[in-house]
């Protein structure tokens, strides 16, 4: 197996001690680690989670099914009682995790990530407007004066990690700065959905309520005003403010974008205090050593290791360190029970005509697979046109095509506002997941085929370099470049 970047450095006095069974765990773990760690494998579970519910769904457990996922679970305290069922703790519990790790997301892009950029976030920034208006456009086509007519936000949706995944699945066939482009689409094209989401989708608000929850959103700020970089500290606060929107009436999956927003996203030390905070350690640290010293027996010892441990959470902006830690529990936790949970409908809903061929099925296919590729192609080459950014390094618009169809996946959030749009609409909401279940795949299918048939350029066929970590010569006044 090959090594990390980091196993190239070699301890070249003293010993390091492992467990029996340490290091033959660590075979068995790395395999699995480099496994959940592509984005294609998160498609794939995604898959697999849909297909689980809608077999159960249309078998004899389907009435177990449905009793599970609409069974009460409640908080107690003294009088006062919080339930929900196992459904909406989901929908509105679990999911807020996933909403916390896109707010994450979407701030560490605005700051340092391609859209921090004005210049090269416009193309990607067009094109998910684009894809946004012309989807509810067409879905609106279809639906307008109808009952279905609220569902015009379903289509504006795109899965990042079913259209990342396929784009995994091909390997260097597609250039790296396309990727790039269909990522940042879909980071603005959640902060849309999240809009939609906070506006269009909250029936009735409660004054009161709104504003306690006005007052725990400056609480966080003022925890980031005091230097409080601990992300417990903010993820307590956020944990009333979900209970605060939820009372207020606005969707309190807002919560966790509105806590992302709130972490610290500057870290205490810059590279060159952090190298030099780290030598004066290690220099103390040597110090208070005597041979045959452990660290487990001496105070002075520990204490330093301590302050070294310290300063490194210090050194790492509490944003991204919480957006790391999030991504694996999201990606492999929160959205397959979402999935679960969200996906089973009736088989007839794809076998009928009438299931089918209703103005909400054919409203959200046609704005997840049309309007997403009208609306993201035309508006990026309108902005190419019109002199506001280039086409990504290496691509072409055979590239953009096959980047505004795999936008057609509208999975996890079109089935999300799907649930707001059609709550209580049993027959409507059964007709929007079907138009989102059938898209998806069709738009996937599509996009997979055309970009597998996209010309490869001269750049993208020469191996990447080795960006492993290697042992350099270090400045001693600070890191090495």
């Amino acid at each position: 197996m090959a090594k990390s970047g980091l196993d190239k450095f070699r301890i070249r006095k003293g010993k390091v001690f492992e467990a029996p069974l340490e290091s033959a765990f660590g075979r068995l773990v790395t395999p699995f680690e480099e496994f959940i760690h592509r984005q294609s494998s998160s498609g794939i579970l995604l898959m697999l989670c849909a297909v689980a519910a809608l077999i159960i769904a249309n078998s004899p457990l389907q009435e177990g099914y449905k009793h599970l996922l609409h069974m009460p679970i409640s908080l107690n305290a003294g009088d006062w009682e919080f339930s929900l069922s196992l459904h909406h703790w989901i929908n509105d519990g679990l999911m807020t995790v996933f909403f916390f790790l896109v707010g994450l997301e979407l701030k560490r892009e605005f700051l340092v990530g391609e859209l921090s950029d004005l210049k090269q976030a416009m193309l990607p920034v067009m094109a998910a407007v684009g894809g946004m208006v012309v989807p509810a456009l067409i879905y609106v086509a279809f639906n307008a004066g109808g009952d279905g007519e609220r569902g015009w936000g379903i289509p504006m949706a795109t899965d990042i990690a079913f259209a990342v995944g396929c784009i995994a699945l091909l390997g260097n066939r597609v250039p790296r700065a396309v990727v790039t482009f269909l990522v940042a689409l879909a980071i603005v094209d959640d902060l849309g959905a999240i809009l939609v989401i906070a506006i269009w989708y909250t029936e009735s608000v409660n004054m009161i309520a709104l504003m306690a929850s006005g007052a725990l959103v400056v609480i966080m700020w003022l925890l980031k005003a005091a230097g409080v970089r601990r992300s417990p500290a903010f993820i307590f606060v956020g944990v009333l403010l979900w209970y605060g929107l939820y009372v207020t009436g606005v969707h309190a999956t807002l919560a966790g974008v509105i806590t992302a927003m709130a972490m610290p996203a500057r870290p205490k030390y810059d590279p060159v205090a952090f190298s030099t905070f780290v030598k004066d350690i290690i220099r103390s640290f040597d110090r208070c050593f005597r041979p045959g010293d452990k660290i487990i027996a001496n105070d002075a010892l520990r204490a330093r290791v301590m302050a070294l441990d310290n300063g490194i959470n210090l050194a790492q902006s509490p944003l991204q360190r919480m957006e790391t830690r999030l991504h694996t529990p999201v990606a492999f936790l929160v959205i397959p029970i979402f999935a679960l949970a969200n996906a089973g409908i009736p088989i007839d809903s794809f076998t009928s005509r009438d299931a089918v061929f209703n103005s909400v099925t054919m409203g959200v296919i046609g704005g997840l697979v049309c309007g997403k590729l009208v609306g993201i192609v035309g508006a990026t080459w309108l902005g190419w046109k019109l002199g506001f950014g280039n086409l990504p390094r290496g691509a072409s618009f055979h590239h953009i095509i096959g980047v505004a169809l795999l936008g057609g996946i509208g999975f996890t959030m079109s089935i999300f506002i799907s649930e707001l749009a059609f709550a209580g609409r049993p027959e409507l909401l059964v007709q929007a997941k079907a138009g989102v279940l059938l898209a998806s795949i069709i738009a996937g299918i599509a996009g997979f085929t055309v970009l597998s048939r996209a010309p490869m350029s001269e750049e993208e066929l020469v191996p990447a370099a080795d960006d492993s970590f290697e042992e350099e010569p270090r400045d001693s006044n600070g890191p090495s470049p």
